[in-house]
């Protein structure tokens, strides 16, 4: 088993950054595909991006690409989304989650696959 938290988020004006961390304890996390997912209220939970080993490329929706860039350190068992340049669109909870299996190229884009989830941390970009 796999527990995640969150952690990070807060408020920024639009052109600022923010790093999410999300601390994870339980094992086989540095074999298990992570990703960061966000939601506002009223939609679905939308992905954000996903890596699996460090030296996996790593997936980001089309919204984020070239603003955000998501790592991380297995010996700390924290994973980490830097968020760049945010924009007032990008105001969300934004959650970590991990999988029990592998995926490969969009496969990891599906919040269905993955099997744990942290309770969400918010972040607020200002005009």
């Amino acid at each position: 088993q796999v527990q995640l938290v969150e952690s990070g988020g807060g408020l920024v004006q639009a052109g600022g950054s923010l790093r999410l961390s999300c601390a994870a304890s339980g094992r086989t996390f540095s074999s298990s595909p992570m990703g960061w997912f966000r939601q506002t209220p009223g939609k679905e939970r939308e992905f954000v991006a996903a890596i699996w080993w460090n030296t996996q490329s790593p997936y980001y929706a089309d919204s984020v690409k070239d603003r955000f860039s998501i790592s991380r350190d297995n010996a700390k068992n924290t994973g980490y989304l830097q968020m760049n340049r945010l924009k007032p669109e990008d105001t969300a909870v934004y959650y970590c989650a991990v999988r029990s299996t592998g995926c490969f190229g969009y496969g990891c884009y599906d919040r269905s696959g993955y099997d744990y989830w942290g309770q969400g941390t918010q972040v607020t970009v200002s005009s």
